[in-house]
């Protein structure tokens, strides 16, 4: 095998390959004679293992799901791994048609995801021991994303905002919930906001008008109208005393719900 590649692959005028320009291949590293053990060869060190289950949106008693710790290019990347420390080639038969069952319905909720494709599944395992399957969702629509340099893309195209990526975070937990499991992914919290302030925010007084009538309290308009009638016996009085007559004073009426033009309106709470 050379140790200088030669001339640049044909890949490089895909459409999906993500860059242009001068390019040049890197020459070759020298063969290594022993590989460096990757991370958690030992499970008393590994960082999956370690990991507790608030780490991830989706736990079950044999495996797990957990997203990236933040929102990235894709509208979503999940990885998948086994509980037990375990890698691929290393599966008993019952983890191994578990693990197809896992793949199929975990891309099949990531496809389910709004503007959502494809969705790419990837096994490397150079990084770290512990079984861990990536799937990487392309954007719907995004031809240019196709293909083998979905993972490159991933970390170029801006990053999609929080309240999106937590919603379909909280979206596929919820789809792996209904076949078992416990979903730990939250939807985003509804961001309120407080009405509009009114321009005049005063308390309503006797003097203020609402679309010309005059606004008055149901207390203060019976205690007017009581007012008017002890005002009209006391003058009705001086009079009967004056032509020597004596006249029965009727009780005072009852206020009707709507007089004239006046409106009744309640107090309300502050």
């Amino acid at each position: 095998m050379p140790d200088s590649p030669g001339s640049l692959p044909d890949f490089v005028s895909w459409p999906s390959f993500p860059f242009e320009g001068d390019l040049r291949v890197k020459p070759l590293d020298p063969i290594v004679e022993t590989e460096p053990a990757r991370q958690g060869e030992d499970a008393i060190g590994c960082v999956a293992c370690a990991a507790k289950d608030e780490a991830y949106i989706w736990v079950s008693d044999r495996w797990r799901v957990r997203a990236m710790d933040r929102p990235t290019g894709l509208p979503m990347v999940l990885i998948l791994e086994s509980r037990s420390h375990l890698d691929l080639g290393d599966l008993p038969n019952l983890l191994a048609a578990e693990l197809g069952v896992m793949t199929v319905r975990l891309e099949r909720a990531i496809r389910s995801l709004d503007g959502v494709a494809r969705v790419h599944v990837n096994r490397w395992g150079d990084g770290a021991a512990h079984l861990h399957l990536w799937f990487l969702a392309r954007p719907y629509g995004r031809l240019q994303l196709r293909g083998s340099f979905l993972s490159l893309w991933d970390e170029i195209l801006p990053p999609i905002s929080e309240a999106q990526w937590r919603e379909n975070l909280a979206l596929v937990a919820a789809w792996l919930a209904e076949f078992g499991g416990r979903p730990l992914a939250e939807p985003p919290r509804i961001a309120w906001q407080a009405p509009a302030t009114l321009s005049d925010s005063r308390p309503l007084t006797f003097a203020d008008k609402l679309d010309g009538d005059e606004v008055t309290v149901a207390g203060a308009s019976a205690a007017t109208d009581s007012d008017a009638a002890h005002s009209g016996a006391a003058e009705t009085g001086e009079d009967a005393s004056a032509t020597g007559e004596t006249r029965a004073v009727d009780p005072e009426p009852a206020i009707p719900a709507h007089r004239g033009t006046e409106r009744a309106v309640a107090p309300t709470a502050g």
